[in-house]
């Protein structure tokens, strides 16, 4: 009796002793949980990277590959927004780096697309912009606090004009994308992610004058200035071409490849460059969308909404904030997947997502903008 009382005893410390660890288990998980509602995941760990070790070496190898770069815009006056690729890094690398090298500011505001996948999952919203609840995004050296400037929309704006979707924005890759580059040139920069959703230009129009009118409000409440202490984002790539994308008006040949990434370096420093006009927006979009929006037109341009949108809203803070001064804007560079090949890092964080041929290439550049 005294061996069997024994034996009960021990097997039931074993059993509070296991109960420890599974309490602990589980508080974990459930904070854990917690935590997952404030940070935004990260989506795309393959395009990207999200070390901090191989944002710096992709960084110091664009630094030491791009001196022509250097020099060419070496001129630029001091930017307050610009348009810039959302590829993979190994294609799109050297596109994104003359734009970034330049941003300098405490905060960005970033005009994220709303890709065909994302649209499907949360069945095509239209006609608002879609804002995330999450404190934090992931970034390669620490986490990004988002700006207070998104709480301040989300109290002003209509709130028909808006939705919060976290799982938009988890599924979402134009916003994250963009990131690590600002984060290595900025490590306390801080961020408000917005999503443009396809609408047509008049409620355009309309939205962007709203939305500028409370950032022009936030502005000067906190003595920001454009340039120094705020920056905006569009988020874009450029043709998308091959069957993979239903677009191969051109053919699937180098002859091709040259009319496609032509036309798209036309459109870019014809609506793009100089000074920024509504007209010359409008403009724009009409080449973008085509006939009409609901086509999603016959250049295949992820950013044929954010773009529009986002210099609307950037052209109406300036007129806000800087009364007789215009937005100005010079293309930095011009690239695409089957030109540009792939940035020869072969580390391990360093990847592609999808394969380069005349059959299947897709075109980006970046922007940048200021005021004259």
């Amino acid at each position: 009796m005294i061996k069997m009382k024994a034996n009960f005893i021990g097997q039931f410390g074993v059993g509070i002793r296991n109960i420890v660890p599974l309490t602990i288990i589980f508080m974990m998980l459930f904070f854990s949980c917690l935590s997952a509602e404030e940070l935004r995941p990260i989506r795309d760990n393959v395009g990207f990277c999200w070390k901090k070790e191989q944002v710096n070496r992709l960084l110091d190898y664009l630094k030491s590959s791009s001196p022509g770069q250097d020099e060419t815009n070496s001129d630029l006056p001091a930017l307050i927004a610009g348009i810039s690729p959302h590829d993979d890094y190994l294609y799109a690398g050297r596109v994104y780096y003359p734009l970034f090298k330049n941003i300098k500011t405490k905060e960005v505001v970033i005009f994220g697309v709303t890709h065909g996948t994302v649209r499907k999952t949360i069945d095509d919203p239209r006609n608002i912009l879609i804002f995330d609840d999450y404190k934090y995004w992931r970034g390669p050296y620490k986490n990004i606090e988002v700006s207070g400037l998104r709480a301040f929309l989300k109290k002003n704006l209509d709130r028909k004009h808006y939705m919060v979707n976290n799982k938009a924005h988890r599924l979402e890759h134009s916003i994250e994308a963009l990131i690590p580059f600002l984060q290595h040139f900025n490590r306390d920069i801080k961020i408000t992610p917005i999503m443009v959703t396809a609408m047509n230009f008049s409620r355009m129009v309309h939205l962007s004058n709203e939305l500028a009118t409370h950032i022009g409000t936030y502005i000067r409440q906190n003595n920001l200035k454009l340039g120094e202490d705020i920056f905006f984002l569009v988020s874009s790539d450029a043709n998308h071409y091959g069957k993979d994308f239903d677009n191969i008006v051109f053919g699937e040949d180098e002859r091709a490849h040259k009319l496609g990434t032509g036309s798209d370096k036309r459109i870019a420093v014809a609506f793009l460059s100089g000074q920024i006009s509504k007209a010359k927006i409008a403009e724009l979009t009409g080449k973008l969308w085509g006939k009409t929006y609901t086509e999603y037109g016959d250049r295949v341009w992820c950013g044929k909404f954010s773009i529009p949108f986002g210099m609307l809203t950037i052209r109406k803070v300036v007129q806000k904030s800087h009364p007789g001064m215009s937005l100005t804007g010079k293309v930095l560079i011009y690239s695409d997947t089957y030109s540009e090949g792939v940035l020869p890092l072969k580390k391990p964080g360093y990847g592609i997502t999808a394969p380069f041929s005349l059959k299947h290439w897709v075109g980006f550049f970046s922007t940048a903008f200021y005021l004259e």
